[in-house]
């Protein structure tokens, strides 16, 4: 079978979900192979295995964990090169998407963003986009090159499917650009016990109908309720009642959940382009004509104080 490479998303070793998403797509298109840069790798091989990953390629040199995104290109390209793969496949982060333009380029190859699906075809990966702020589904595919694809969080539900990989550690020649950008600090970002935004399978929304810093409270009761994470539409941010690291939409973060529960937001185009690929919409409004309706699966028409309480008393009853 092909080989897939898959780039692993990582933090000192601990493997991310949006990475057993991508093994679990590339197992569609033939054999997976995780290319892991930097240290962690002893650490990650297990679940690497667990998720289908027949092979390691496993980079730690200090470049890779001393300098921005270059190095990272220069990795992956020599890998691709030596191996020939069927398709590169790469998460949808800020990241990811940069390695992945400078990959294709340098193998003189197409690319695909923010595919939102993955399937093998007569002539290739086959992947769908949502295009023109989510107005629009498209179906494409590479047609020179290797295909080097990103895909969304959330695309797939992860599939186990045990393996032995195999590892290997290819010698990678670092060009003088990979020094060009060099990491001076990092500092750990505070994390509270709900979801990450963009990886999270659940998610709910407050917008401009919360009215207020104050009542963002009722929003993160409900996420809790779930186990979600917890989103902003833009105009929410903008009057300063939630970080703007929570804001959803095209200028925000894209999240592709199973259920986005919208509450308050009335869905502008804007926040409509963050969201409107996730699986499952639920949309509680008191305004019966607001356009969050005209993409939601299920719709409250009603006042969010009086519904939301309601439906943190029933996930309660339910669950006790």
């Amino acid at each position: 079978m092909a080989e897939i490479l898959v780039l692993v998303d990582h933090v000192d070793g601990a493997v991310r979900k949006p990475t057993l998403e991508l093994l679990t797509l590339a197992r569609r298109l033939g054999e997976p192979s995780a290319v892991f840069l930097g240290p962690g790798a002893d650490r990650a091989s297990e679940v690497l295995g667990r998720y289908g990953a027949q092979k390691i390629h496993v980079v730690d040199a200090p470049e890779v964990d001393g300098y921005l995104v270059t190095p990272a290109v220069d990795a992956l390209t020599q890998i691709a090169e030596r191996t020939g793969p069927a398709a590169i496949l790469l998460p949808s982060g800020p990241d990811g998407k940069e390695i992945a333009a400078r990959v294709a380029l340098r193998l003189g190859s197409g690319l695909i963003t923010d595919a939102v699906d993955v399937t093998a075809g007569p002539d290739g990966p086959v992947t769908e986009q949502s295009a023109f702020a989510a107005t629009y589904q498209v179906t494409a595919h590479v047609t020179q090159g290797v295909p080097v694809i990103t895909v969304k969080p959330n695309a797939t539900a992860p599939e186990v499917a045990p393996a032995e990989p195999v590892t290997e550690k290819p010698d990678v020649t670092f060009g003088p650009a990979s020094q060009a950008v060099r990491i001076l600090s990092r500092t750990p970002r505070e994390r509270g016990d709900r979801p990450e935004l963009t990886e999270a399978d659940l998610v709910v929304s407050g917008g401009r109908g919360v009215n207020g810093a104050e009542n963002f409270a009722l929003i993160e009761r409900v996420a809790d309720a779930l186990g979600a994470a917890v989103g902003a539409s833009r105009a929410a941010v903008d009057a300063g009642w939630y970080p703007h690291s929570h804001q959803v939409g095209q200028t925000g973060t894209q999240v592709s959940p199973q259920l986005y529960l919208a509450a308050g937001i009335s869905g502008a185009i804007q926040h409509r382009a963050g969201m409107q690929t996730s699986k499952t919409i639920v949309a509680v409004n008191k305004d019966a004509d607001a356009p969050i309706f005209e993409l939601a699966d299920h719709g409250v028409v009603g006042d969010l104080f009086a519904v939301l309480p309601q439906l943190v008393d029933e996930i309660e009853r339910r669950r006790s």
